[in-house]
């Protein structure tokens, strides 16, 4: 259910133009601020999802890691994508709090 929801608010993002995806422009947009929320796939490989932990630490952007790149591209509509950014502090808040919901009912299973 969570899941459907962070997917629904990825579209509305990418529909807004409010959210970048691809490694290239993900890191881009972290590197000049814009990115206010980072989100990596799971089945990205450990050096992509080192290398954007560790520009996100640097850059104190929030970083979550989650679903597939299939699912992650196909939710902004755009091909398998290992990594996205939002741009919009509203819906990156928003996504995060379902992000965080849903990691803390992991957590308490």
């Amino acid at each position: 259910m969570k899941q459907n929801k962070i997917y629904s608010l990825l579209g509305l993002a990418a529909r807004g133009r409010n959210v970048v995806s691809g490694e290239f422009s993900t890191e881009n947009s972290i590197r000049d601020g814009s990115a206010v929320l980072v989100i990596v796939a799971e089945d990205a490989s450990d050096n992509t999802k080192k290398r954007f932990r560790d520009k996100c630490s640097f850059y104190k952007v929030p970083i979550y890691t989650y679903g597939t790149k299939e699912e992650l591209g196909h939710s902004i509509g755009k091909g398998e994508r290992s990594s996205a950014a939002l741009i919009n502090e509203g819906l990156a808040r928003t996504v995060m709090k379902h992000l965080e919901e849903l990691q803390n009912q992991e957590v308490n299973k």
